[in-house]
């Protein structure tokens, strides 16, 4: 069985007080949940926040970008070992966001999973179509090109250590939301990817999630669905019960 897990990503939302705020009502909440793996990525400035808060429990903490050089002239960038010093365990590759607004390709996406890897870090690679492939019948074609040309690149070992995120971008903050047969089509199509590329063994190990309006009301038909294996939350995470109640679907 694969065991899901159940991410929240902050995006360009808290404070560091707003993070140990949300932890110490987060804590309890979750404390026996151990059904699942949870993971927590806020910004940047709050990484130390949350890495001091979810000290002592289960609770992972991820950056939502790196950068793949190490260390060098690189203004504004986080590398991967930064990233591992300051306390995280995950990393967020290939968000649609950075995809949309900053430029990302999956060429570049490669190369951040990469570095992720090689500074210790388990990187959430994600995927995903926009409305117009949707509505065009595309979806599994453009998957299919950014497993290719992205992380179907890695070695066996390699792929072995990541989680893969499915999102529909036309699904990402509008209230929209895949049905779950949606969703399992869209998982179905990328663990065929992965069959094809790295042997059933790999296909039936690797974790996908479902990101898109992720909510405590659809968290559990989404579930449901047995090709989910978890949810990559973004708005719904900011708010303790909220989460919470995702988390302990």
């Amino acid at each position: 069985m694969r065991k899901p897990i159940m991410a929240g990503n902050w995006k360009m939302y808290k404070n560091p007080a707003e993070t140990t705020a949300f932890f110490e009502k987060f804590r309890p909440l979750v404390a026996q949940s151990e059904h699942c793996e949870i993971v927590i990525c806020p910004p940047y400035t709050n990484i130390a926040a949350a890495v001091a808060a979810a000290q002592g429990t289960r609770i992972g903490i991820g950056a939502q970008d790196l950068y793949w050089a190490k260390e060098g002239a690189f203004t504004g960038e986080v590398s991967g070992p930064m990233i591992k010093a300051s306390g995280c365990s995950h990393v967020l590759v290939g968000h649609s966001e950075r995809r949309q607004y900053f430029d990302e390709t999956n060429e570049t996406v490669l190369q951040r999973t990469i570095a992720a890897l090689e500074a210790g870090l388990s990187p959430i690679v994600c995927v995903g179509e926009r409305l117009a492939e949707r509505e065009s019948g595309e979806t599994e074609a453009v998957l299919a090109l950014q497993f290719r040309a992205g992380i179907g690149l890695l070695s066996a070992d390699q792929f072995a250590r990541i989680a893969i995120a499915y999102e529909p971008v036309w699904a990402i903050g509008t209230g929209k939301t895949a049905t779950p047969e949606m969703a399992a089509d869209a998982h179905r199509a990328l663990r065929g990817q992965v069959r094809g590329r790295y042997g059933a063994e790999a296909a039936d190990a690797v974790r996908i999630l479902y990101g898109g309006s992720v909510k405590p009301d659809n968290v559990r038909i989404l579930m449901a669905q047995p090709e989910l294996d978890g949810v990559l939350v973004g708005g719904a995470s900011l708010d303790a019960n909220s989460f919470a109640s995702i988390v302990n679907f």
